[in-house]
Parts: C-alpha cells; structure tokens; sequence
C-alpha cells in the first residue's frame, strides 16, 4: 500500500540536536542537549508527591489551575515589571507546545514569521507545519540580532519570533534593542513572540521581557530551565485576551490541559524557596568561563555568552565531525538556521569534569 503523507511535514527534518544525541556511544560527554544537570528541588518533588497523595490525578481546567496562574501572574509582576491577569494565561505543554499554538492560532496560509537566524530549531519548523514561511533575522557579528534589518524585514510579516537570552548563541539583547523592535512591530502590525525561557541565566546584564514595550506581545516561558524540570513539561504562554481564546482552542484539542501533578510541582517552583535558581546561574557561570578559557587557549575566537548556557563557535564543519569522532557530542550551526554553518554550538550544562575531559578530546581533534 502507497503511503501518503502530509507535505507539511515532508519537508521538516527531524531536529539536528535529537539526532545527534540519539547517536551518542556510552562514553560520549555530552555538550549537545540543552538540558540541566541539576535535579529538580526537593520541595517541588514533594509538592508533586502530595498532589499524587491527594488524588490530584485528574484534568484541569484547559488553562491551567488557578493557583499556578495567579502564581504566575505574581512571578512576572515582581520579577518582569509586567501585568497579566490568570486568564491571559495558558499553561502547557512545556513552551514547545506554547509556541506550536501560537503558531497554528496566529499564522495562515504563506504569513511570514520572522526567526533568528541562527536560532532555535523549533521555530521555523513550528511556523512552516503552520503553514507558515519562515524567514531569516540575521545576527551581527558578536550575535546580537541586527536591529535596522531586522525592521527592513518587519513590515507586512505576521510573527516576530524573540529569544532572549538566545538559543544556540547565549546572547542577550539589550533594552534598547527589545524596545525598539517590540515598538516598530507593534506599529506595523506584527505580533511579538518573546520566548524568556532562559531569563535567570544572565552573567552581568539584565532580562528584559518583550511585554514591557508593547501591547500586541506573547510572553513564553517555562519551568524547564529554572528549576531543572525539563522532564515535567510545564510551560505558559501570557497574551492579551484575545489571543488567548483563540490559543486555548488549539490547546483544548491538541492537548486538553497540562498533566495536574506537574502543574501543582510549579506552583511549589513559583512561590517557594528561590536559591537554587541562584546556585544553578552561579555555577553555570562558573562552567561558562572554565568551557571559554579552555577554547581560547585552543585558538578559538567568539563572543563571550551572556545567558543560558551555550557557546557559540566559529569552526569548520570538517573540525566539528572531528570532535563529534573524539565521543564530544556537540551541534553543528546548520541545525540553527542556514547562517551558520561555519559555527558549533557547545553546552555547558554538564559537570566541570566533563567540560575539562571534553577539552582534552577537543585538544586532540585540532591537533589532527
């Protein structure tokens, strides 16, 4: 029997970051996934083990439970400067399914969405299954997004897709620049999807939320990262009502709601103790600077990352396969957009041992 498969889906390719570290032999040290090696805090496990205990087994409302929300809702007043009201919120998914929403509720039929360019991998698939047409935003040379062309590219686009702290350049853009581009496009008419996922991993600058500067504005963000919860799918998107009701039936159909013990594990997360959040930023800054000394001494030249915990490298594709051989699991730019595929993305959430073996095998493959 002939298979027949959707063309929105023949022309996306599996992620170039799964598929490496899928392939990955035992004694691979893995500075590919974006992933903590932090484990999740107690007392947000044991939040969740007392939901279990409670019976709290059963779906929520779409939206979200209204302690998470209004938690939510009281996260992003004291730390983001920004009014939301709990709904204006979906809770989902984990901000993959955050952003697979917006896409389906926002974009029709050749909309232009407007990514970094290199960025992260889901955008442009999530905007073309949309239908959507995704196009490049190209970064300057220290990977900052370049403002003026992006606003050349701005007018008559649907979505402008922000990431910042950024994903795979570890970038963070400044308040004049998130101003700027949430201003332009909210005058011509482009929505702003700001994904904040990395916000409290900044070495020396500060966070700006997209929603600050502008009306027409989607805040994703997500337990992920913070708090080490990448395994519990928890995620949110904030937005003006409108676009909420038109979210949450996609949501609604595709998803239902959020697993219940994970959403009552985030309320833990939102209003209890914040010092592991702290630890983590101080330790992934301490792996940041051991990872940027290491390559330095090899020769490598880029831009000091400013948040999350990725370095962004300018290296030969051939130099990248080498060190792939070597068993350091690490991601070629061409997994990030068509403007990098001279580059190579390196994480550092993984243990400073790891990062100092990872540099000695790096050492051996420039050596070859």
């Amino acid at each position: 029997m002939q298979e027949r498969f959707a063309q929105r889906v023949q022309g996306i390719e599996i992620s170039g970051i799964r598929r490496i570290f899928e392939a990955a032999g035992p004694d691979s040290i893995n500075l590919g996934l974006g992933q903590p090696d932090f484990d999740t805090p107690q007392h947000i496990k044991d939040a969740a083990i007392q939901a279990i205990r409670e019976g709290k087994t059963g779906y929520t409302t779409n939206n979200g439970i209204s302690e998470l929300r209004t938690a939510i809702c009281e996260k992003f007043n004291s730390e983001n400067g920004i009014t939301y009201q709990p709904d204006q919120l979906i809770v989902t998914a984990g901000a993959s399914e955050a952003l697979h929403i917006v896409m389906q509720a926002l974009v029709e039929q050749g909309d232009r969405v407007l990514c970094q360019d290199p960025g992260f991998v889901s955008y442009a698939a999530l905007a073309t299954m949309a239908g959507g047409r995704p196009v490049s935003v190209p970064l300057d040379k220290n990977l900052h997004i370049d403002v003026e062309q992006a606003k050349a590219l701005m007018k008559g686009a649907r979505l402008l897709v922000l990431n910042s702290p950024g994903n795979p350049t570890g970038a963070v853009e400044s308040r004049e620049s998130i101003q700027a581009l949430v201003e332009f496009a909210n005058d011509h008419g482009v929505t702003v999807v700001s994904d904040e996922v990395y916000e409290h991993f900044i070495y020396g600058k500060k966070h700006w939320s997209a929603a600050r500067f502008g009306e027409d504005v989607i805040t994703i963000n997500a337990t992920s990262k913070t708090y080490a919860m990448t395994g519990w799918r928890l995620g949110y998107l904030a937005a003006p009502a409108d676009i909420v009701g038109q979210c949450l039936k996609v949501h609604q159909y595709c998803q239902a709601c959020a697993t219940s013990i994970s959403q009552y594990a985030a309320v833990a997360a939102y209003t209890g103790d914040q010092q592991m959040v702290k630890v983590m930023r101080d330790e992934y800054r301490a792996r940041r600077d051991l990872i940027c000394r290491g390559l330095a001494d090899l020769g490598f030249s880029f831009p000091t990352p400013e948040g999350a915990f990725y370095t962004f490298v300018p290296m030969k594709p051939a130099l990248t396969q080498k060190i792939i051989e070597k068993g350091v699991i690490v991601v070629p730019g061409t997994a990030f957009g068509v403007n990098a595929p001279e580059y190579t993305r390196m994480s550092y959430a993984t243990s400073r041992e790891n990062i100092t073996r990872a540099l000695d095998r790096i050492q051996k493959a420039t050596g070859e």
